[in-house]
Protein backbone atom coordinates (compact mmCIF):
# COMPACT_ATOMS: atom_id res chain seq x y z
CA UNK A 1 0.00 0.00 0.00
CA UNK A 2 2.89 2.33 0.83
CA UNK A 3 4.41 1.89 -2.61
CA UNK A 4 1.05 2.33 -4.32
CA UNK A 5 0.52 5.64 -2.51
CA UNK A 6 4.17 6.62 -3.07
CA UNK A 7 5.19 6.73 0.59
CA UNK A 8 8.82 7.94 0.48
CA UNK A 9 10.04 5.26 2.91
CA UNK A 10 12.15 2.28 1.79
CA UNK A 11 10.47 -1.12 2.06
CA UNK A 12 12.97 -2.26 4.71
CA UNK A 13 12.10 0.74 6.88
CA UNK A 14 8.40 0.07 6.38
CA UNK A 15 8.90 -3.54 7.50
CA UNK A 16 10.85 -2.36 10.54
CA UNK A 17 8.12 0.17 11.35
CA UNK A 18 5.51 -2.60 11.11
CA UNK A 19 7.54 -4.82 13.43
CA UNK A 20 7.96 -2.01 15.97
CA UNK A 21 4.26 -1.17 15.81
CA UNK A 22 3.30 -4.82 16.29
CA UNK A 23 5.45 -5.04 19.41
CA UNK A 24 3.99 -1.79 20.75
CA UNK A 25 0.43 -2.97 20.12
CA UNK A 26 1.04 -6.08 22.23
CA UNK A 27 1.22 -3.73 25.22
CA UNK A 28 -2.27 -2.31 24.54
CA UNK A 29 -4.68 -5.22 24.12
CA UNK A 30 -7.71 -4.10 22.12
CA UNK A 31 -9.98 -6.31 19.99
CA UNK A 32 -8.25 -6.69 16.65
CA UNK A 33 -5.80 -3.99 17.68
CA UNK A 34 -8.34 -1.39 16.58
CA UNK A 35 -7.04 2.09 17.17
CA UNK A 36 -3.74 1.08 18.71
CA UNK A 37 -2.41 -0.58 15.54
CA UNK A 38 -3.24 2.45 13.46
CA UNK A 39 -1.66 4.88 15.92
CA UNK A 40 1.48 2.77 16.33
CA UNK A 41 1.92 2.30 12.58
CA UNK A 42 1.46 6.00 11.85
CA UNK A 43 3.96 6.98 14.55
CA UNK A 44 6.45 4.37 13.30
CA UNK A 45 6.15 5.43 9.65
CA UNK A 46 6.58 9.09 10.55
CA UNK A 47 9.59 8.16 12.70
CA UNK A 48 11.32 6.55 9.70
CA UNK A 49 10.76 9.59 7.51
CA UNK A 50 7.26 9.46 6.07
CA UNK A 51 5.03 12.56 5.97
CA UNK A 52 2.26 12.34 8.58
CA UNK A 53 -0.66 12.83 6.18
CA UNK A 54 0.60 10.23 3.72
CA UNK A 55 1.49 7.79 6.51
CA UNK A 56 -2.06 8.15 7.84
CA UNK A 57 -3.54 7.45 4.39
CA UNK A 58 -1.29 4.42 3.91
CA UNK A 59 -2.14 2.95 7.31
CA UNK A 60 -5.88 3.49 6.93
CA UNK A 61 -5.87 1.95 3.43
CA UNK A 62 -3.84 -1.01 4.73
CA UNK A 63 -6.23 -1.58 7.65
CA UNK A 64 -9.32 -1.32 5.41
CA UNK A 65 -7.84 -3.91 3.04
CA UNK A 66 -6.65 -6.31 5.76
CA UNK A 67 -9.39 -5.95 8.40
CA UNK A 68 -12.62 -4.53 7.02
CA UNK A 69 -12.83 -5.94 3.48
CA UNK A 70 -12.54 -9.58 4.67
CA UNK A 71 -15.50 -9.02 6.99
CA UNK A 72 -17.89 -8.63 4.03
CA UNK A 73 -17.74 -12.24 2.74
CA UNK A 74 -17.72 -13.48 6.33
CA UNK A 75 -20.87 -11.53 7.17
CA UNK A 76 -22.58 -12.71 3.98
CA UNK A 77 -21.66 -16.32 4.73
CA UNK A 78 -22.88 -16.01 8.31
CA UNK A 79 -26.17 -14.55 7.11
CA UNK A 80 -26.64 -17.41 4.64
CA UNK A 81 -25.85 -20.04 7.27
CA UNK A 82 -28.30 -18.48 9.73
CA UNK A 83 -31.04 -18.33 7.05
CA UNK A 84 -30.42 -21.99 6.23
CA UNK A 85 -30.54 -22.78 9.96
CA UNK A 86 -27.12 -24.39 9.84
CA UNK A 87 -26.12 -22.28 12.81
Amino acid sequence: VGQALRLPVPAAHTALAYLAATVAVALVPTPGGLGSVEAALIVALVAVGGPAALATAVVLAYRVITVWVPLVPGALTLGALVRLKVI
